[in-house]
């Protein structure tokens, strides 16, 4: 199995809290990854509908046949059971007695606050990340990253990658957003979603894009929260403070895969993918997941944000911490042009407060140049590494 950079931070939470619940997208790796680390927990998994029955009819009986310390999977599927849970470890008061996972965030999200707020931990487990394929030995360049995606599967057996996106979205993607909204029109839900994948890096606007699907753009807004609420896409959000009125608020969109939304974009080859027109978006997308990624790993809030004001300034990705900015802009090209830091000293002296910014881009020469920080894509990690 390929070490996830999260163990450390799973281990130390359960040492620290009686629950801790494992969120993120469905076959990130969410199973195997608490499996690995609690061997001797019991398991149930309440995707089976017998186990899901007893917990929704029997909550005590359940409980019972699976006895802390546990492993308890897709908990979003019987939420009444957190109930239960809360009064067990209330009086038993052992941590790292249940571990918790879910692949439907909002729903979970409100029963944890709900009925264990101060007695979990929340992790958020998103699909590999290069400095994981990297630690086990594979090396891929960008071209075969943004094709392959980083979906454990992948990697673990032998899966033709076109196959994989294909069913993942016809058993995960259309069955969750099932599940959480009444979806009448599965067609103009398609066609949704690929336009979302050609909107990657850019603001959304439902109200234009309702025209194009033939669906309100209040149906859109619904279908786009429970796209976000099954982990397939994420809002990056607008930093504006101190900026007066000159920034724009509205946040953009971005895959929590890339290898699906290179599917969804048609592309069926790795030599297709430096041709598609979407390229920069595609390695823009990718770029930002690798700093989410490690903000997560860590157990971190993401704390990332991007800059654009009614000027034409944007820089495309803002690492905050501790009151601290680091503007990073994101090539995809394999030619380092000096142009690239543009954006950077034109934000520096509206913020003159911000730390040296980096430009992340596909090559292999990195050196620094007049202060900002050169580096390939595949080391983008350690940009967040300096404030871990």
């Amino acid at each position: 199995m390929i070490k996830r950079e999260m163990q450390a931070v799973l281990k130390k939470l359960a040492s620290q809290f009686p629950v801790v619940t494992v969120i993120g997208p469905r076959q990130s790796g969410k199973t195997t990854l608490v499996k690995t680390m609690f061997p001797g927990y019991s398991y149930a998994n309440l995707e089976s509908p017998d186990i899901r029955d007893l917990a929704e009819n029997d909550s005590l009986e359940f409980l019972r046949q699976y006895p802390a310390p546990t492993i308890i999977d897709e908990i979003q599927r019987v939420p009444k059971i957190l109930s239960y849970i809360q009064v067990k470890v209330d009086s038993e008061k052992n941590n790292g007695s249940y571990i918790l996972t879910g692949s439907q965030q909002l729903e979970l999200r409100a029963s944890i606050t709900q009925s264990l707020a101060g007695r979990t931990a929340i992790l958020q487990l998103l699909p590999f990340s290069i400095r994981e394929l990297q630690g086990a030995g594979i090396h891929l360049d960008r071209d075969e990253l943004i094709f392959r995606g980083f979906m454990p599967r992948l990697y673990n057996e032998q899966i033709d990658a076109e196959s994989l996106y294909r069913s993942y979205f016809q058993t995960y993607v259309e069955r969750d957003a099932r599940q959480l909204i009444n979806i009448k029109n599965m067609s103009a839900f398609h066609t949704f979603i690929r336009l979302l994948a050609g909107r990657i890096g850019q603001e959304v606007n439902l109200h234009s894009m309702s025209g194009d699907v033939g669906i309100s753009s209040t149906t859109l807004k619904e279908w786009l929260s429970a796209l976000e609420a099954s982990f397939v896409v994420f809002r990056l959000p607008p930093y504006f403070e101190n900026f007066g009125k000159r920034h724009i608020k509205s946040p953009k969109i971005y895959f929590t895969e890339i290898g699906l939304a290179s599917y969804l974009l048609g592309i069926r080859g790795i030599e297709h993918v430096a041709r598609d027109p979407l390229i920069g978006g595609l390695f823009e997308n990718m770029v930002v997941l690798e700093a989410l990624k490690a903000r997560y790993n860590s157990g971190k809030d993401p704390d990332l944000y991007f800059f654009r004001d009614n000027h034409g300034l944007e820089i495309d990705l803002i690492i905050s911490s501790h009151r601290q900015l680091k503007p990073v802009e994101i090539k995809s090209s394999r030619t380092f042009s000096s142009d690239f830091i543009n954006n950077i000293e034109r934000y520096r002296k509206i913020a003159p407060a911000v730390k040296p910014g980096a430009v992340v881009y596909a090559g292999k020469i990195t050196p620094d140049f007049h202060g900002t920080k050169i580096l390939n894509f595949a080391d983008t990690a350690d940009l967040l590494d300096d404030w871990s």
